[in-house]
């Protein structure tokens, strides 16, 4: 998951959902509410924990935070160099778990079916938009921080993309590199306070209308499709806060012709089918 966030167009939220902890890791998030701040106010921290599900939240916040430090300058690398690659991977990991996740819905009806396809008109058309030139003062890292959180644990819609539509991605993993905790602690405190807020209104809307949410969220993982594509033509550019050329218009597009590059970027979206589905077999294997 803390891998798929540092990527614009991948979500950890679809990391999530094709591990099978989707619904878990919302529920447990819930459970860090109003109780358990009051209970951290007045020092009962054994209280504290008991009403939560650390057992859970700690190692996938550890592994998260893990993978985000540690490979967020690797990722950055990659993506410079072997651009086509990386999202050849991501793509066939997408494709493919959105077959396998469509069976967390319990009965196909037609309002299941028009969610779906409102989710992906949804994504499709946000992955279209052009990224927008913003201050870098304290109060819009955070808002930038929350609008991004709620977007890492929705499937289909990047967090690290909200943050280029907002103009701060290569902003904050600069800070991130450079290891700038004043402005990580602004970003973090703006998350944190999305991901509990966000996940009080997610979670209700698992229970009340499951099935419509589901189907909801497997369609922002179609729509965010239009984002992974491989192959694209940069149309237009920007210049961001640092000086550097960013692409703010692309569009897909199909390759002219069959070279070793194109057959490379095949083998990894076949890479990134097959471990979706080794995945897949694996949980029902143990499950």
């Amino acid at each position: 998951m803390g891998a798929a966030n540092v990527i614009p167009g991948v979500s950890g939220g679809t990391m999530a959902l094709i591990l099978d902890i989707y619904e878990e890791l919302i529920n447990a998030i819930r459970s860090i509410n109003l109780k358990f701040l009051r209970l951290i106010i007045i020092f009962h921290i054994k209280e504290a924990l008991l009403s939560v599900t650390w057992q859970f939240l700690v190692p996938v916040g550890l592994g998260v935070l893990l993978a985000t430090f540690s490979l967020a300058g690797i990722l950055s690398w990659l993506l410079d160099r072997y651009q086509v690659i990386v999202w050849s991977f991501f793509f066939g990991l997408i494709l493919s778990s959105v077959i396998t996740v469509s069976r967390v819905v319990k009965k196909w009806r037609i309002t299941a079916i028009v969610a779906i396809a409102a989710g992906t008109i949804t994504a499709y058309f946000l992955f279209g938009m052009v990224p927008v030139s913003t201050p870098n003062a304290s109060w819009f890292i955070f808002v930038s921080g929350f609008t991004a959180i709620c977007a890492m644990i929705l499937p289909g819609i990047s967090g690290a993309y909200i943050l280029v539509l907002l103009g701060k991605y290569h902003y904050i993993l600069e800070a991130l590199n450079n290891k700038d905790f004043f402005t990580l602690f602004i970003i973090a405190s703006g998350a944190v306070v999305g991901l509990i807020s966000f996940a009080q209104i997610l979670g209700w809307l698992l229970k009340k209308y499951h099935d419509l949410t589901m189907a909801i969220l497997i369609g922002l993982m179609l729509g965010s499709l239009r984002k992974i594509w491989p192959w694209k033509e940069t149309i237009t550019t920007y210049i961001d806060s640092h000086g550097k050329e960013i692409p703010s218009l692309q569009s897909n597009i199909i390759p002219s012709s069959f070279t070793i590059d194109v057959g490379l970027a095949l083998l990894f979206m076949l890479i990134g089918i097959l471990v979706v589905l080794g995945l897949d077999l694996w949980a029902h294997k143990n499950g």
